[in-house]
């Protein structure tokens, strides 16, 4: 599988249209395997998990029919899914935080300016809210199996490691890419947005990473590490922040609750992957400092390409934040609208850019119904952990999901994806059958 995808990131560099037909065979193939298995073994959610970590790789290079077709993928698979295997009972607050969303659809129905289409305003800016209910619902006290389990995450690395051979392939030395000096690098990220690439390749770095921890192989560990540095570069070297201080928190949550997990035995060896692990990474971070003459270093200080210190660390995203506050403050009980804060944004700062924070966006265009959205998606997932502390991922995932949205809101389906995952009752892998009867005679 490693292979496969090293070699459809190729073929796609090589004849970019091939990301279209790739599509439509990953589309048809999963759906076909999933009515075909009947869900039996979470088949929906396997093919939900590669769809989101495909979504970007097949989004810059043209291959979604729809800007949000990886969100409606992932969508209608989990609701597949539902179909043949159902929900919990328990999952009455995710529904109701679907509930919540849809009053704002109304007031933007009278809110929005008359030139902008209606369709793609609420699309863009409700696939992703919808996308998280709808994982939450699949996953929620959702039983699985170990080995189901890592099928899943494994479906959601394969395609991030195409989209890092697709990277390489495109740009294979980034000593040419440094021309916009400490500025987040489209050349270095394939030519599409830096944030994007930076999220997707955090997250594959912090799987593989995670995998030195809980799989015990030798030859396994090796690759994962050079997988690990890998991605861990492409996501440096796009100069985008967010995705790698993103990753870097989400290994720091999955270490200390798999370390606080494990006998004193087992915690000494991990003691030692760590420094392997922490070599690995100061290892690629001196080499990227080499190769962009010390532009990263100035970049992870906040500081511009002569060395000076910028005045605003976020790069703009303060401003976004205080101005659909203000959007919550004038219209506290029903908010502005979905897809209203763009243009309220307008008339108060003259900048029309999408926003790049989930949070104050909810708080913007839906009022103190995005408030009451808001608590169900933190406290709900602390509930149910105080409960079942079987999920060595579930700091990490909830991380992963919090910071995403708070520095490029919900644009991509993985934010929502891997809330839902954080959601997953795992249990262990039943015995065989037949000896448990062996056992019992």
């Amino acid at each position: 599988m490693l292979l496969f995808h090293i070699l459809m990131g190729f073929a796609v560099y090589a004849y970019r249209p091939a990301a279209q037909f790739m599509l439509f065979g990953v589309l048809g193939g999963f759906l076909f395997y999933v009515i075909l298995k009947e869900n039996r073994n979470n088949e929906a959610l396997m093919a939900a998990a590669y769809m989101a970590g495909a979504e970007v790789f097949f989004r810059m290079n043209g291959g979604m029919v729809f800007y949000e077709t990886g969100k409606y993928s992932v969508i209608l698979f989990l609701l597949i899914g539902m179909f043949y295997k159902g929900t919990s009972s328990r999952t009455v607050p995710f529904w109701i935080y679907l509930f919540i969303l849809f009053p704002g659809v109304v007031v933007a129905s009278f809110t929005l300016d008359y030139d902008v289409v209606f369709r793609k305003a609420i699309a863009f800016n409700l696939s992703g809210p919808v996308c998280l209910g709808v994982s939450a619902l699949y996953c929620y006290y959702k039983k699985i199996t170990k080995t189901e389990f890592n099928y899943v995450l494994m479906m959601l690395l394969m395609p991030l490691v195409a989209n890092m051979a697709y990277l390489y392939f495109y740009t294979p030395s980034i000593g040419e890419a440094l021309m916009s000096g400490t500025n987040s690098n489209y050349a270095a990220s394939g030519g599409y947005g830096p944030n994007q690439i930076s999220t997707v390749m955090g997250l594959g770095a912090f799987l593989v990473c995670t995998r030195l921890f809980t799989i015990k192989d030798k030859t396994i560990n090796i690759i994962d590490l050079a997988l690990l540095a890998l991605m861990s570069y492409r996501a440096i070297v796009t100069f985008s922040r967010g995705g790698v201080f993103t990753a870097l928190a989400c290994v720091i949550a999955f270490i200390f609750i798999y370390f606080i997990k494990q006998d004193s035995k087992s915690q000494s060896k991990l003691i030692k992957k760590m420094a392997l692990l922490l070599f690995a990474i100061v290892t690629t971070w001196a080499v990227i400092t080499v190769q962009t003459q010390g532009l990263i270093t100035y970049r992870y200080t906040n500081r511009d390409a002569s060395g000076k210190l910028e005045d605003d660390i976020t790069t703009g995203r303060a401003e976004l934040i205080i101005t659909e506050l203000k959007g919550f403050y004038y219209n506290p009980v029903i908010g502005v609208g979905v897809g209203k804060a763009k243009e309220f944004r307008s008339e108060e700062a003259g900048t029309e850019t999408a926003s790049h924070n989930e949070v104050s966006r909810l708080l913007s265009e839906h009022g103190l119904l995005g408030l009451v959205a808001i608590l169900i998606l933190i406290f709900v997932p602390i509930i149910f952990w105080t409960k079942f502390r079987n999920n060595y991922y579930f700091l990490a995932f909830l991380a992963f999901w919090f910071l995403t949205i708070n520095h490029s809101a919900m644009r991509i389906a993985l934010p929502a994806f891997v809330y839902g995952l954080a959601l997953l009752y795992i249990v262990d892998d039943k015995k065989d059958p037949l000896h448990r009867k062996r056992l019992a005679a």
